[in-house]
């Protein structure tokens, strides 16, 4: 027992010292919030022509378009907001490390040589052995290093890991905006293209019109008013051409300075032609979430934030620092580094406010208010993106529905069209019969072309709300839920 006992008092003081330099570390630890969410969103209805299926990160690639993988991938390398928001992120890791280092002395070389004189008439004479003029010299290792008794260090550490990964988060979310930038507006360019064939067309179809007109003006039965009709018709279909061509050339530019490239140049294509990217599973998990790219920017800046709290109170209690030095001075240069020369000190330091007017208590009810507003963020990040994901399954849906409804449209508008023009040049109706029809058919045809945009925007809108895509998640979340059944 004696021996266990003297065992005991030597660890002790050791262990003292341990805790004493370890210290704890003021201010709330940080918890995550709660949000109050239901736990599925809306039930989105799967189409035949549009299977449910699972999303990789890289959803541009479902619309099976070598362009636009092309132009997300230029865009991801050389868009400018993008590159800006890289360079945050070397400044938080930056500002990271300058915090870690914190939690090791700094130790720095001085060295010094002077030349002075001493006055002689001083209260006290100075002897005869005693030299005027002396010189000094010194070299030394100096270093000071606050020991973190209450944690300030390490809530200023955690607070600046914290903001490299908002600052991380914020990139990724950049980046998720431009690639849903530039699939928009390669959507808008391709609804441009085929708007402009479908236009084309109808041009076309009016020229000939109007040939129609002129032969059965020259043979007496039609009227000089036909004629009219149908060139006015023609000039409205060559407008609506010029029209088009502006609003083509006019997202071709905005995808020039999305992907960095000013000489941009992108084939004609057509809008048509890509494929409906499928929809999420039923039962889609809210928790998909939290894997939001500015939800989890919003939570690291409220661990940030939170952390802060933590550094405001530590100032509130005593600093305690340890300083010391090692050198040699002398007062010639070759004896510097002599025996005897040697210099060396170590200190510990304490400092404490006593009074300082509430400025102390004011930080920490500033930094206490910061921590709310990261807080109603974060909440609010989160609802918000709840409706971003209801609001696309939503147009998911709707422009799908909307779209069969525009296709019996068109299958009717064209029908109606092929009977009157047979009706005109058979004599039955009139001119104005097979105006109306033209305008009908292509007003429909616009019309479609724009709900398929609608509807593959919808598609876009979804991918950007989830985070990219919902398959690795919900996968990984539908197999651990599998495996608990089991």
């Amino acid at each position: 027992m004696m021996r266990a006992f003297d065992v005991s008092r030597r660890y002790v003081p050791a262990a003292a010292l341990a805790v004493l330099l370890t210290g704890c570390a003021v201010g709330p630890d940080y918890q995550r919030p709660e949000a109050v969410l239901p736990g599925e969103f809306a039930v989105a209805t799967s189409q035949a022509d549009q299977p449910a299926a699972a999303v990789k990160k890289d959803w541009w690639t479902l619309f099976q378009d070598a362009t636009l993988n092309e132009l997300v991938t230029q865009a991801l390398a050389y868009n400018h907001d993008l590159l800006s928001a890289v360079a945050r992120v070397e400044e938080a890791e930056g500002l990271a490390r300058e915090a870690n280092a914190t939690f090791f002395p700094q130790i720095d070389l001085n060295a010094g040589a002077s030349r002075s004189q001493v006055s002689e008439v001083t209260a006290i004479p100075l002897s005869s052995s005693t030299p005027r003029i002396r010189d000094a010299r010194s070299a030394a290792l100096k270093t000071s290093f606050e020991i973190d008794v209450w944690g300030k260090l390490r809530r200023a550490n955690e607070a600046a890991r914290a903001q490299v990964l908002a600052s991380r988060y914020a990139r990724d979310t950049v980046e998720l905006s431009v690639a849903g930038l530039v699939t928009s507006g390669y959507l808008s360019l391709r609804a441009a293209d085929a708007s402009l064939a479908l236009t084309q067309n109808t041009f076309e179809v009016r020229a000939k019109s109007l040939e129609i007109v002129k032969s059965r003006l020259q043979a007496g039965s039609a009227s000089p008013i036909e004629l009219h009709q149908a060139e006015g018709s023609l000039a409205a279909a060559e407008v609506q051409l010029v029209e088009l061509r502006r609003l083509r050339a006019l997202a071709q530019n905005q995808l020039a300075l999305l992907t960095g490239k000013p000489d941009l140049r992108v084939a004609p294509g057509d809008l048509r032609q890509l494929p409906l990217p499928p929809v999420p599973p039923a039962g889609l998990p809210s928790a998909l979430l939290e894997g939001r790219p500015d939800i989890r920017q919003a939570e690291e800046s409220l661990i940030s934030a939170n952390a802060q709290i933590g550094v405001a109170k530590a100032a509130l209690f005593p600093s305690l620092s340890l300083t010391g030095s090692l050198g040699s001075e002398s007062a010639a240069l070759s004896n510097l580094f002599a025996g005897g020369a040697g210099t060396w000190s170590l200190g510990l330091a304490a400092a404490m406010p006593i009074f300082d007017a509430g400025r102390n208590a004011a930080r920490i009810d500033q930094a206490s208010a910061v921590q709310k507003q990261s807080l109603i963020a974060y909440q609010k990040a989160v609802q918000t993106a709840f409706k971003e994901v209801n609001d696309a399954l939503v147009g998911l849906r709707e422009n799908a529905e909307s779209e069969r409804s525009q296709d019996k449209r068109v299958q009717a508008a064209q029908k109606t069209l092929e009977l009157a023009q047979i009706r005109y040049e058979a004599g039955y109706s009139g001119f104005l019969d097979v105006l109306d029809a033209q305008r009908s058919a292509n007003e429909t045809l616009l019309a479609s072309v724009s709900t398929r945009q609608s509807r593959l925007n919808s598609a876009v809108d979804l991918f950007k709300a989830l985070g990219g895509g919902w398959q690795d998640r919900y996968q990984a979340e539908s197999d651990e839920n599998t495996g608990r059944k089991r």
